[in-house]
């Protein structure tokens, strides 16, 4: 089992999410639903990413 300092795969999903928070702000002028879709985004590929860059580790 890992310790919670050794395992950065959960830092996936909210770095995602600040990405997408970031793009979003761009589009937030033209569209709040881009803006909400960025965010969106930005979650599912942190969600996508957090298990496989823990299966990474741990081989």
């Amino acid at each position: 089992m890992k310790h919670k300092t050794e395992d950065k795969s959960s830092w996936a999903i909210g770095g995602t999410t600040m990405i997408g928070l970031g793009v979003g702000l761009i589009f937030l002028q033209t569209s709040v639903l881009l803006f909400i879709a960025s965010l969106f985004i930005g979650i599912g590929v942190g969600l996508v990413l957090a298990p496989i860059l823990s299966k990474k580790k741990s081989e």
